[in-house]
């Protein structure tokens, strides 16, 4: 039976203090067997610290997304937040009835029928034989599993498997979800419903914590993100600011990765208090985006990135129906050959709405020279709703037969779309295009 849990809104749901997890990795089998006859006095083995130190506290009506490159210590932390593992150092406290949707196979027994799991798995999670007997049809039918269930989930298909999983999680209308890339796993349809039995979760006032490669389900669904790395928590903040520099993260090659690393840290609690500040602090001619975040250039940058009106007027202010100008120009200290320039509008919290390049795939696109300027143009009329929109702009070359970004930037310009009284304008986006390049 559902439980509301808006009596617990805002009090902790989950807490990790000073979590710290190493594994032994040993080269060869033979080196685990010399280990263990020497008592652990030779080291036969390499040391992985897969989190070092990691403290977070997630609270009822929350809904928290971990992201970071593979390898990080996602995994890890919420196997050790659902009590699968234990840590090296530091403590987990979770209050109320948690659900974990983990690596594919976890708590299920492969020689087991469906119907066989969804009685063991709903009996680890608390539920009694009567309970299960009553939510039994809701889960299959949630599954869409069908005359499968009666099959062994050794045979099921990875998609098979999340669709069980999930509806054994949902139908136990847990306090506490726990979430690791399940929805990168099935179809759209049945993903779809996935994300409306979170978000009737989230109505309830569930905790949530969830993992996921992609961004946009990251901004969509969290009200916090948190970013992890090496085993480090770099940066928690709004999804979008985390999103933003987890892509600046993961595009820093080399030894440039260390020093945005460094910034990442450094720069993480101020620019998520900046982004509170200026959302609410209202808008003027010089008005510049607090979230903006710039990855490195790779032979080439994008300077002044802008908003005009078709007269030439810098602007930050739109007015509902009017045309605009996204404009900025693009210096390549090297050449770069078939250069495709973008943008695009996202909304405050980083869902992407629209967006253009000059060029697609297979059409023709221009090489520049070093020392080369493009002044890039892009057209549009405004048709959004009032409120407060980002734009993102980046430009891409070829290097072989693979296309590389040669700089991006996140959040490059904030603009505020003024409310008006005639609330019908809403709908397509009209965007043209014009770019051009002058020798610098």
């Amino acid at each position: 039976m559902s439980c509301d849990l808006s009596d617990k809104a805002g009090s902790l749901a989950i807490k990790v203090e000073n979590v710290s997890k190493t594994y032994s990795i040993f080269r060869r089998p033979f080196d685990r067997l010399t280990h263990m006859l020497s008592f652990g006095k030779v080291k036969h083995y390499d040391v992985f610290q897969a989190l070092d130190d990691v403290s977070l506290t997630v609270n009822y009506g929350e809904t928290v997304g971990i992201v970071g490159s593979n390898g990080c210590g996602k995994s890890t932390l919420l196997q050790i937040i659902a009590g699968l593992i234990t840590p090296n150092s530091g403590e987990v406290s979770a209050g109320g009835r948690i659900a974990a949707i983990l690596e594919l196979g976890a708590g299920f027994n492969p020689d087991f029928t469906g119907r066989e799991n969804i009685y063991l798995n709903a009996s680890i999670h608390g539920l009694d034989r009567r309970e299960i007997d009553d939510r039994f049809g809701s889960i299959v039918e949630f599954s869409w599993l069908g005359d499968f269930i009666e099959r062994p989930v050794g045979t099921y298909s990875s998609g098979m498997y999340v669709r069980l999983a999930f509806s054994i999680a949902a139908s136990i209308e847990p306090d506490i979800l726990i979430i690791d890339e399940a929805l990168a796993v099935g179809d759209e349809r049945f993903q779809r419903k996935c994300l409306a039995r979170i978000e009737y979760l989230q109505q309830r006032g569930a905790a949530i914590l969830f993992v996921s490669h992609s961004m946009a389900l990251i901004t969509q669904l969290c009200t916090k993100a948190l970013l992890l790395d090496a085993g480090q928590l770099l940066m928690t903040g709004d999804p979008k600011t985390v999103a933003a520099n987890y892509y600046r993260l993961v595009h820093a090659a080399g030894d440039i990765r260390n020093r945005v690393r460094s910034e990442i840290v450094a720069n993480a609690s101020q620019k998520a208090e900046a982004v509170e500040v200026q959302l609410h602090s209202g808008f003027n001619d010089d008005v510049e985006s607090e979230s903006r975040v710039e990855y490195e250039g790779q032979g080439g940058k994008i300077e002044d990135p802008r908003i005009e009106t078709l007269d030439g007027e810098r602007v930050n202010q739109l007015v509902k129906g009017e045309r605009y100008v996204v404009r900025y120009r693009a210096v390549f200290s090297r050449a770069q050959d078939k250069v495709r320039f973008g943008f695009l509008f996202k909304t405050k919290i980083g869902i992407e709405l629209a967006g253009r390049a000059t060029a697609g795939p297979n059409d023709p696109m221009p090489d520049y020279a070093a020392g080369s300027v493009a002044e890039v143009r892009f057209e549009f009329t405004c048709n959004f709703l009032s409120g407060i929109y980002f734009i993102n702009v980046g430009m891409n070359a070829n290097t072989g037969e693979e296309r590389r970004s040669i700089h991006r930037i996140m959040d490059a310009v904030m603009f505020e779309v003024l409310p008006i009284r005639d609330e019908t304008l809403s709908g397509i986006i009209d965007i043209g295009i014009q770019a051009s390049a002058k020798n610098g």
